[in-house]
């Protein structure tokens, strides 16, 4: 028998005896009058005269995460919320079940302790306990090595376990939703309407990414999950909701590393009348609201590097691939060197001379496309600093507006990098159906190309657009990479609840956790 299955068994027998005390196995509710947080900032600087003297009662709840027995007297820390509050139990000062209670009480347990606060010897503020209740008996231990690297897979697995065993996982979630609702107040406050738009789609779009398939039995159609709000949102700026925003979950059938998962949550905004300098503007004082709402700063630390959440700077694609192209591939590029694909092709060429790993480059991709590959392989790593990454080309960009003054190859969007991380995509928004159409006809050719992740054509968006929609300014921000910029955790994986992971192989005997049926 393993030894898990072992210590099941052990504890299940340990329930009935509970129950043989006269205590249900598993009470219905339990009232506590206070929680160990509040109890901590309340009462964690009062003297011990003091305590003494008032004898200040309270009734608590937790989880049972280390015990000391001495005899007739024991020592436990009990968990709640991410802080510890040590209790005292003492067999002549509670009843004889609430001390045979006590006896049957393992770590991992969930308690409830009714009693009053005074300071030990050592000064450590406790609950001198009158009265315990086991309220959930903990049938598995609790793993000893919870900690270790070699546990990083099980943690996310087993996230019930990963929050109560390392209160710092905890407080990253607990973060993670600070940053939601910091978002929520920064767009209410500027009169932003939130809405829900659908996530089964019988066209996906807004975004350049494979999607899930699944059906509908009833309609016998195939639908895909949303990997973009985008269209959805802009039908509604038509229909005169001129500011209006969805925070949403969105799925994309691609690869898993420590920035991607294939369902995330982003922000999504819109705001009629506006361009992308005006979005800019609002970008800057956006992310900063949301750190100095979060962390109380609007400095921050990612893998190692500093950066200030109100310290932007500004770089066009091609100034960003001339500030950081690297010296070995000189001369550095000049701005005609992106005006065709020949030129951009020798850039290319120049670059992988003095460059290993090469770029991959496909002679035959529009100059657009290699442009932004050779962006992200000459300067995307060095953007630490919040940066605001503005002018693309047209050929990756098929919902945004033509650059003024540069109409025939690039478009007027921008993308925000923080920490070497792109968190952020905003665009002035086409408006034009005719155009529309062109683009996505353009689209529809580099399906053909082999390009899976083309956008397909929408023709009922192109009615709507076809009604009328004012000139309007779009932003999409990733809310995972977000929170992993202001927790400093370095995979998508530490801020996602529960990560899609591989399946796991079947244990053998010796793995087995030993767990009956």
């Amino acid at each position: 028998m393993a030894l898990d299955e072992r210590i099941y068994q052990q504890r299940r027998e340990k329930l009935a005896a509970i129950e043989a005390l006269g205590q249900p196995a598993y009470p219905y509710r339990y009232q506590p009058s206070i929680s160990i947080p509040e109890i901590l900032q309340q009462y964690g600087a009062r003297p011990a005269e003091e305590l003494e003297r008032e004898r200040i009662s309270v009734v608590i709840a937790g989880r049972v995460m280390a015990i000391r027995a001495m005899g007739k007297a024991a020592f436990m820390q009990v968990q709640q919320h991410g802080r510890q509050l040590q209790i005292y139990v003492k067999k002549d000062a509670i009843s004889d079940a609430a001390f045979e209670r006590y006896r049957l009480t393992d770590i991992g347990d969930l308690i409830g302790v009714r009693g009053y606060l005074f300071r030990t010897r050592t000064g450590e503020l406790s609950v001198h306990a009158d009265d315990l209740t086991i309220l959930t008996k903990a049938l598995l231990p609790l793993p000893e090595k919870w900690h270790g690297l070699t546990d990083v897979e099980l943690r996310y697995r087993q996230r019930y376990v990963d929050l109560f065993m390392n209160p710092e996982v905890r407080e990253v979630f607990v973060k993670r939703s600070r940053v939601v609702q910091a978002f929520r107040r920064f767009l209410d406050g500027r009169g932003y309407v939130e809405v829900e738009t659908p996530m089964l789609q019988p066209l996906y779009g807004g975004a350049t990414a494979r999607p899930f398939i699944t059906h509908h039995n009833t309609l016998d159609i195939d639908l895909y999950l949303r990997i973009a709000p985008e269209l959805y949102l802009k039908r509604l700026v038509v229909g005169g909701l001129e500011r209006v925003y969805e925070i949403n979950r969105n799925f994309r059938n691609e690869g898993i590393s420590t920035q991607h998962n294939p369902e995330f949550t982003m922000l999504e905004f819109y705001q009629a009348y506006a361009d992308y300098h005006d979005l800019m503007e609002l970008t800057e004082q956006m992310f900063a609201f949301v750190a100095q709402e979060v962390n109380g700063t609007t400095r921050a630390s990612f893998d190692g590097k500093d950066f200030d959440f109100a310290d932007w700077q500004r770089l066009s694609m091609r100034e960003a691939i001339l500030k950081y192209w690297p010296e070995a591939a000189a001369p550095k590029p000049e701005l005609a060197d992106f005006a065709d694909s020949a030129r951009v092709g020798a850039l290319v060429r120049r670059f992988n001379s003095a460059h290993s790993p090469h770029m991959p480059y496909d002679p035959n991709a529009p100059a657009g496309k290699t442009i932004a590959d050779l962006f992200e392989a000459v300067a995307e790593e060095h953007l630490i600093q919040p940066t605001i990454l503005y002018d693309f080309p047209l050929a990756i960009s098929p919902l945004s507006k033509n650059k003024r003054g540069e109409e025939d190859q690039w478009v007027e969007r921008f993308e925000v990098f923080i920490g070497g991380l792109e968190v952020g995509n905003a665009f002035s928004e086409l408006n034009d159906p005719e155009e529309q159409r062109r683009r996505f006809e353009q689209q529809l050719r580099e399906r053909e190309r082999g390009d899976a992740e083309a956008h397909q054509m929408d023709e009922d968006y192109i009615r709507a657009l076809s009604y009328g929609m004012p000139p309007a300014g779009g932003m999409g921000v990733g809310i995972d990479r977000t929170t992993m910029l202001l927790t400093d955790s370095r995979s998508i994986r530490d801020v996602i609840l529960f990560p899609l992971l591989r399946p796991q192989k079947p244990a053998t005997a010796e793995e087995a956790d030993g767990q009956p049926e």
